[in-house]
């Protein structure tokens, strides 16, 4: 439409940036939801994700309003997709609130399959939900309940409220209860998901090279640096007994991208529904656990004087919520405090990974080398960073 404003998206810092992928727009949409007839004809688009990796809209049509959202085929192919759509149905089969993926009819030409794809649920099944159509991947999910009260904050930004991170806890707690019979392998390497291969290793220094020498676009990029002694130093001031302590965790599907904008809310402030689940993969609970904390409880994209400014209470009052319904031991809380420093590594070469092998954007790696992997491990060596954790040691009543 002439004169309206461009579509921007969050960046690696606080200012929105032009996106990556272009915007959906409604002739898109229409030819995309002529593939889902159980969603009925789009009628229009009522917003524009800012979420950067992918591109994503608010469709109307005549039955209800769905989430629309768009991959380039070398972030997430069909059969990526369906491993994250797998898990999502396993977990709403365990009464857990997450979006319905609405299935596609998919027919010849769609996978090569001839089949209708159409389960017996309506959920998408088997690569049923994904359409692909030349270099994109569809997919359509019924709106999720519940207020989308942070849908236009960073993914790393504080709750609005204590409650919000109690009941955010509390509701962390109950996916992994309905996670833990879900037996599904680990994801395959695709770009931007939370791995669990280097910390658990034995040898995590060896595990790393190998994470690196399997993406050839990140061993480009960290050719001409001294990544291997960096990593090392990590290694050594932070993950001491660390690979032991982890190996000894339960293995479990986690959602790995646990922050307020990837929760709908209800009027009173409790989670109605969990979205998101680009990130999942096997890891382990206390992974996740570490991660909704790294998310949420500093301010990264804030710092200030060289420093970052951490809401202990708010850690202590996300792990009170996970603690009431999934009660912490001791030893979990000791393997918690030593596995948050370290907790982004994988997901941080995987975003160094995707914006110098899929984006060709040396710079916007260089914030996840430099910024984000070396600079929030160090930030836990400060004063401030021994604070919070000593914090997080002390709030538990394990």
């Amino acid at each position: 439409m002439s004169g309206a404003a461009p579509h921007l998206v969050h960046g690696m810092g606080t200012a929105l940036e032009a996106p990556a992928w272009p915007a959906i727009t409604p002739d898109e949409a229409e030819m995309v939801l002529a593939h889902f007839p159980l969603a009925g004809r789009a009628a229009a688009l009522r917003w524009h994700s800012p979420r950067p990796f992918s591109t994503a809209a608010l469709v109307e049509t005549e039955r209800g309003a769905f989430f629309l959202k768009r991959h380039h085929r070398r972030v997430r192919s069909p059969a990526a997709l369906a491993e994250e759509h797998a898990f999502i149905a396993h977990l709403r089969g365990a009464g857990l609130a997450v979006p319905q993926v609405v299935a596609a009819q998919v027919g010849s030409g769609q996978d090569g399959s001839g089949q209708d794809g159409l389960g017996q649920d309506g959920l998408g099944h088997e690569g049923a939900g994904i359409v692909s159509q030349g270099e994109w991947t569809y997919e359509l999910l019924r709106r999720a309940e519940g207020i989308d009260l942070y849908r236009d904050r960073q993914s790393w930004t504080p709750f609005l409220a204590a409650g919000h991170a109690r009941e955010a806890g509390a509701a962390l707690a109950r996916l992994h209860l309905a996670a833990r019979d879900f037996g599904a392998a680990p994801r395959g390497k695709h770009p931007l998901v939370a791995s669990f291969t280097i910390l658990p290793a034995s040898d995590p220094l060896a595990a790393a090279e190998a994470y690196v020498s399997a993406r050839p676009a990140l061993a480009g990029y960290l050719a001409d640096k001294p990544w291997r002694g960096a990593l090392a130093r990590l290694f050594a001031a932070q993950a001491g007994g660390l690979s032991t302590r982890l190996a000894q965790q339960p293995s479990l599907w986690t959602h790995n991208d646990w922050h307020p904008s990837n929760l709908l809310w209800s009027a009173d402030g409790r989670v109605s529904s969990v979205i998101d689940f680009g990130l999942a993969t096997r890891t382990c609970a206390l992974h996740d656990l570490a991660t909704a904390i790294e998310r949420t409880a500093v301010a990264w994209l804030e710092p200030r004087s060289g420093d970052f400014t951490a809401d202990a209470q708010a850690a202590q009052t996300l792990l009170a919520g996970y603690h009431a319904v999934l009660p912490l031991s001791r030893t979990d809380v000791e393997t918690l405090t030593r596995l948050l420093p370290l907790v982004h590594i994988e997901f941080a070469l995987s975003e160094a990974d995707y914006f110098a092998g899929i984006l060709n954007d040396r710079a916007q790696a260089d914030m996840a080398w430099q910024d984000y992997l070396l600079g929030h491990a160090e930030w836990f060596l400060s004063a401030s960073g021994q604070a919070l954790l000593r914090a997080i040691d002390q709030g538990v009543a394990a």
